[in-house]
């Protein structure tokens, strides 16, 4: 472009070496060419400042996005006492078009641990949370089990009322917490954070986690709202004073807010069990698989970057999944997964014969299930 431009400065000059000036004096055609030159120069000009900028911005967006992520190093923390990993697939091809330095997109099987935390840090936490505390639980664990292909998947949720023995975790200190028998499932992330609840469902299982991923209050609120809501039919008429939430039996479309109450509400559902909210979790869990689905966001640049800002911002993970690279790798490793492919469980359990209002793996149920995702 600016050799072009440069050429046609030149055909304005004089043959006795006058500037480009003097031959716009000389004649109408050397004005013309030289306005025509200094048009090009602008445009070429403003061209390579938009070239810039629109690298500037997506180089900023991708830093913003990049940034927003929270990493822990389970890995590290945890070293090798733990299940072994489950066998490497080879990896797919990058998809036609892609780049030929593009890497090969993973297609192994994997166990994911999903979190979400009650942590009442934060105004908006708390608010949501309906708490002032500063510690935090983990409110909902799932164990997402993606098959070899990644054209199925398991979420098995471990009710948070489970009793189990929890191994001594180590703590960022250099510290470790004490092993206690038959304490509550969610205190593990209680005293420990989410190396000790890694540790705690290994210990349970007999699974590797391969990655851990957690989001909190606000981060599922927002989350909602930037894919327009979610819309979610109940069976049965909830009115529940600790969740805040009212609904009628029947189809809803929730914003944000009353997603997350509605995957709180426990006291009025069923037998008023941690099972009962569980059941309207999983509901949650495929209406919003089939939001996403629906939504064809790479039409629209600006709910793409919210979305994605949205998600970013809300999440704690493992260092192996702590980058934007990382997340859109396993994202697209997925495009090949329908909702309908996705099997919603509950860990079987039974009371606990000791405190009625707990419950305990139910073997040798419980075990075999965790032994097909191995």
């Amino acid at each position: 472009m600016f050799s072009l431009v440069r050429g046609h400065e030149k055909s304005g000059g004089t043959d006795d070496g006058g500037t480009g000036d003097d031959g716009a004096e000389a004649g109408g055609s050397g004005i013309r060419t030289g306005r025509r030159a200094k048009a090009l120069r602008i445009t070429g000009l403003a061209l390579a400042g938009l070239l810039v900028l629109g690298a500037g911005a997506a180089g900023w967006v991708y830093w913003q996005l990049n940034d927003n992520i929270t990493g822990v190093d389970i890995d590290n923390a945890l070293g090798d006492d733990r299940p072994a990993r489950a066998a490497v697939a080879p990896s797919s091809s990058p998809s036609p078009g892609a780049s030929a330095t593009a890497q090969p997109l993973p297609t192994g099987s994997l166990n994911i641990l999903v979190l979400g935390s009650d942590s009442r840090s934060g105004e908006e936490n708390r608010a949501l949370g309906g708490g002032d505390s500063g510690g935090a639980r983990s409110d909902t664990a799932m164990v997402v089990h993606l098959d070899a292909g990644r054209s199925a998947a398991t979420v098995v949720s471990i009710p948070r009322d489970t009793l189990v023995d929890r191994p001594s975790c180590p703590l960022e200190d250099g510290e470790a917490t004490s092993p206690a028998s038959g304490v509550m499932f969610n205190s593990a992330y209680e005293v420990g954070g989410p190396v000790c609840a890694v540790k705690t469902v290994e210990s349970l299982t007999d699974v590797r986690m391969d990655h851990y991923v957690e989001i909190d209050f606000s981060g599922f609120a927002r989350l909602v709202d930037a894919l327009g809501g979610v819309t979610v039919t109940t069976e049965e008429d909830i009115d529940d004073d600790r969740s805040h939430l009212t609904l009628d039996a029947g189809t809803h479309h929730l914003d944000g807010t009353d997603a997350l109450a509605l995957a709180r509400t426990r006291y009025d559902i069923g037998d008023g069990s941690d099972l009962g909210r569980i059941g309207l979790q999983h509901r949650l869990v495929k209406a919003l698989l089939e939001q996403i689905a629906d939504e064809d966001l790479l039409t629209s640049p600006t709910r793409l970057y919210q979305v994605a800002d949205t998600v970013t911002g809300s999440l704690t993970t493992d260092t192996g999944l702590d980058s934007l690279g990382e997340l859109t790798r396993l994202a697209q490793s997925l495009r090949g997964l329908p909702s309908d492919g996705v099997t919603t469980l509950t860990m079987p359990v039974v009371p606990a014969p000791w405190d009625r209002n707990r419950v305990v793996a139910d073997e040798p149920e419980a075990g075999e299930l965790w032994a097909s995702l191995r």
